[in-house]
């Protein structure tokens, strides 16, 4: 996701269990994957200069949809190609932004399959598959904390 700007400026990062919302300042609007794995990891990345883990994704360019968006930033930042018609939308989810303190973050979330390897590129500093048992070991976005685990897949149930 990009709370940080397009040219990779960032802001002190926030506590990734951050509560509420901010209530004034900027608003971020993103697009964002939650993309799970086989064996349950959740597909997070960390950009350049930041401390907080969070979903891939990114802000929209003029006259794109949130489908659009989601789809080049996928492959700017991860060289990952998919079709914006097959991404199933989760929702709109608002939290606090990660890494610019006071900043709202508005993200339209979507769900995929990604089975191809991903690779940090552009912004990304490092990409992982994160098991939710490995959460506590390391600092979320509110958006993860907040909202994506509820919409994590069961155990066994299809991903």
């Amino acid at each position: 996701m990009s709370e940080t700007t397009r040219d990779g400026t960032a802001a002190t990062p926030q506590p990734g269990a951050a509560r509420g919302v901010a209530a004034q300042g900027t608003v971020i609007r993103v697009s964002a994957v939650l993309a799970v794995d086989d064996a349950g990891r959740l597909l997070v990345v960390r950009k350049r200069g930041t401390h907080v883990w969070m979903q891939p994704g990114g802000k929209p360019e003029p006259g794109e949809t949130a489908a659009e968006t989601l789809a080049r930033e996928l492959l700017e930042e991860l060289g990952v190609r998919l079709d914006p018609d097959e991404l199933e939308p989760l929702g709109t989810f608002t939290t606090d932004a990660a890494n610019e303190a006071g900043a709202t973050l508005i993200a339209d979330v979507f769900r995929a399959r990604i089975e191809h390897p991903v690779v940090a590129d552009a912004e990304i500093d490092a990409v992982t598959w994160m098991h939710p048992s490995e959460f506590d070991q390391h600092r979320l976005a509110p958006l993860i904390t907040q909202h994506m685990l509820a919409l994590l897949p069961s155990v066994g149930e299809p991903r």
